[in-house]
């Protein structure tokens, strides 16, 4: 990518584009368009069609999804499965038609089948049956997934995938309605610790266990994968390591500051056992995590404590 050329980063606002528009500006791109869903409804294929005819990006980051955790994935599963299938294909078609010259289409680990091997690699997928309470999600990310495939079997489109693992970082969601494990773990122990409470309630077993990537490495995964890889098949994207969801709680309880008990509500869902990304594709090729868990957890806490 040369740094006149014109980017659209879609999604720029959600956590994940945010990221791609902060890694683009620190390499000196300056071109980056973008769009918020006031100005452009990515599910509405005319006016998406309509906004690729009058930028013409060069190179595009599809990074715009409908995205929760747990709750919202099992509660609002039409809508997650129907605004994401609608999202990338509207945004995959447009690139195609206006000639786009590469299309990175950022997917999740959740894509998996729960029970797959671990570490999960990229040749398990659809091998298995998805985790239930997210399958609408994952079905729509492997949707995407194989259209980026499908526009480069048949039209030779320079349009690859990235599967991220577990994000967490600026600019994410702490309603806990609706948020990702981590953010929600620091809301309510933060919350716990501020109100003197002698036990705060978590989700589950605490047995799950899980891999936590932050989002300015996604970042720089994703502009090396656009420099750097031509592939057909999506690569994964995580730091290769994971920790139980009860030592997450622990690490977190650390980083705030919490004295009390954790009390475990085990009649709530876990989700998959575990899931922990094969990474090796990515190192091969000359990328590598750099940002250590607590150090990102401390980070992020210190930004965003005096909000909750």
């Amino acid at each position: 990518m040369e740094t006149t050329e014109k980017i659209y980063v879609a999604g720029h606002r959600g956590m994940v584009g945010a990221a791609i528009v902060r890694a683009l500006e620190a390499r000196g791109f300056r071109n980056i368009v973008a769009r918020s869903h006031a100005d452009l409804d990515l599910k509405n294929q005319q006016a998406v069609q309509g906004f690729f005819r009058e930028e013409r990006p060069a190179y595009v980051f599809l990074a715009a999804a409908k995205v929760g955790g747990i709750h919202a994935n099992n509660t609002y599963r039409a809508e997650f499965l129907y605004d994401n299938l609608m999202i990338e294909a509207n945004v995959i078609h447009a690139a195609w038609e206006q000639g786009v010259k590469k299309l990175l289409f950022l997917g999740s680990s959740c894509i998996y089948p729960k029970l797959a091997p671990q570490p999960l690699h990229e040749d398990s997928l659809l091998t298995g049956a998805l985790e239930p309470t997210n399958e609408p999600y994952a079905i729509a990310k492997i949707a995407g997934l194989k259209l980026c495939e499908a526009y480069r079997d048949q039209y030779g489109a320079r349009f690859i995938s990235a599967m991220p693992t577990n994000l967490y970082g600026p600019g994410d969601n702490y309603d806990l309605q609706n948020s990702h494990v981590l953010p929600a773990l620091l809301r309510k122990i933060h919350t716990a610790k501020v109100e003197g409470r002698p036990s705060v309630e978590l989700w589950g077993t605490g047995a799950p266990m899980r891999e936590f990537l932050h989002v300015d490495d996604l970042a720089s995964a994703c502009l090396h994968l656009m420099e750097h890889y031509e592939g057909r098949e999506w690569l994964n994207i995580g730091t290769g390591e994971d920790l139980s969801i009860r030592e997450l709680a622990e690490l977190v309880c650390a980083v705030v500051g919490y004295e009390g008990e954790l009390a475990w509500d085990t009649t709530k869902p876990d989700g998959t056992p575990r899931k922990l990304l094969d990474v090796s594709k990515m190192h091969a090729l000359g990328w590598k995590a750099r940002i250590g868990l607590r150090a990102g957890i401390e980070g992020v806490y210190a930004a965003v404590r005096h909000t909750f």
